[in-house]
């Protein structure tokens, strides 16, 4: 990689590498991406490390091609309506990359509303598919904005399943749970520890590790040495702005 593009590389293009990372060899499993940043990194790992990676039209066509970040595909290799879908998902044969309105210590996660059930000061998506995600295939999560108030010590209401929740419901709730990553625009995160707690694992470059505990609601794991996130390529940054997303739209959601 040149040193001209290390220099240019933004925030928003080290989250997309981050995301594509999380399907790294996966093989022929469905990525179900939630959020311009990682669909355009599902579609940059198709192109590069994980070419058997299957990706939707994000509705019922799994696409040959890999389009543009709001570009119809031009060759279409199966369809897969809605019952076939769920299929895959309860056979584990896809990952999905949701997003997060809170997120705690042991990867629970909260879509639903904030405050008390009873009289939530919010009311947001509802619990929709997190349980059944994260109970049935690998579930990774995309937070754009990292904060304390998304990174919190307890959530509101548990939609996807973290791990102390899942150990407490028994052997067949934990099968086949598992909750790779967590990946913000500060850091990735994972839960190679004892007690299953997040664990900070690489900060993007520009971001210190005080910072990202001071934007956490609750005490990381951090190992004595943190690296930085991995740089892209040269040829990953080409992908990412002339063939994915030319547009931008990266930057409209993770700031330069």
């Amino acid at each position: 990689m040149s040193d001209t593009a290390t220099t240019t590389a933004t925030r928003a293009e080290y989250c997309v590498v981050a995301c594509a990372e999380a399907w790294r060899e996966a093989g022929e499993v469905l990525a179900a991406p939630m959020g311009t940043v990682p669909t355009i990194g599902a579609r940059l790992a198709k192109l590069t490390f994980s070419p058997d990676l299957l990706l939707t039209d994000g509705e019922a066509l799994i696409m040959a091609d890999v389009p543009a970040v709001g570009a119809r595909a031009q060759v279409v290799e199966g369809w897969l309506p809605y019952r076939q879908h769920l299929a895959m998902v309860t056979s584990g044969r896809r990952h999905v990359m949701m997003g997060a309105s809170q997120i705690d210590r042991f990867g629970n996660q909260n879509i639903s509303c904030v405050g008390d059930w009873d009289r939530p000061r919010r009311q947001l998506l509802g619990v929709r598919g997190a349980p059944v995600n994260t109970l049935n295939n690998p579930t990774s999560y995309w937070v754009s904005r990292h904060s304390a108030r998304v990174f919190v010590e307890k959530v509101d209401m548990i939609c996807g399943v973290g791990y102390d929740s899942v150990a407490a419901a028994g052997p067949s709730a934990a099968r086949y749970h598992r909750v790779p990553e967590v990946i913000s625009d500060l850091g990735v995160f994972d839960f190679a520890t004892p007690d299953r707690s997040m664990r900070l694992r690489s900060v993007h470059p520009g971001v210190t590790v005080e910072h990202v505990a001071t934007a956490t609601g609750f005490a990381l794991a951090v190992p004595e040495e943190v690296p930085f996130t991995r740089e892209p390529t040269a040829a990953e940054l080409r992908l990412i702005r002339e063939v994915i997303d030319p547009a931008g739209a990266r930057d409209r959601e993770v700031r330069p």
